[in-house]
């Protein structure tokens, strides 16, 4: 007799479930993530006025502030996301980034390009939320820590 509870495919969840692609392909998927917001983040390192004065074209207030947060996201929050320290935490920090620059800088909808820039912005959220709801897999600190 076949007992109700038990699903008919069983279901593979947790880490004793994984295999080893599991865990590359998360970390591919983190170096991936991770290149566009480290090259961005250096950008604006390299060119501050130029992004305060793009912040300010916005119409947002505190240009140098803005620029501080970008920084900071861009290089260290993203650089501990990509070795994997507080991953989750640290890609619901870029969740939250992606969806202000986003409704911010990139609202324009009637131009192409700036939609296409709203709709990368939005992807790049989905990742990410997939990494907050997955984890960051065998290679990442997060691993090492617990």
């Amino acid at each position: 007799m076949v007992d109700p509870a038990t699903p008919a495919i069983p279901m593979r969840v947790g880490k004793s479930e994984r295999n080893g692609m599991t865990d590359i392909a998360a970390l591919i998927g983190r170096i991936f993530i991770s290149g566009v917001f480290i090259i961005s983040g250096i950008g604006k390192i390299g060119a501050p006025t130029a992004t305060m004065a793009f912040i300010s074209s916005v119409g947002l207030p505190f240009p140098q502030l803005g620029l501080t947060i970008g920084i900071l996201v861009e290089t260290v929050v993203t650089a501990a996301f990509l070795v994997g320290y507080r991953t989750r935490m640290m890609a619901a920090i870029i969740v939250v980034y992606c969806f202000a620059t986003a409704i911010f800088f990139h609202n324009a909808w009637s131009d192409v390009n700036q939609l296409m820039h709203f709709w990368k912005n939005m992807t790049m959220a989905g990742g990410l939320m997939q990494v907050i709801a997955f984890g960051a897999g065998r290679y990442s600190l997060d691993a090492f820590r617990t």
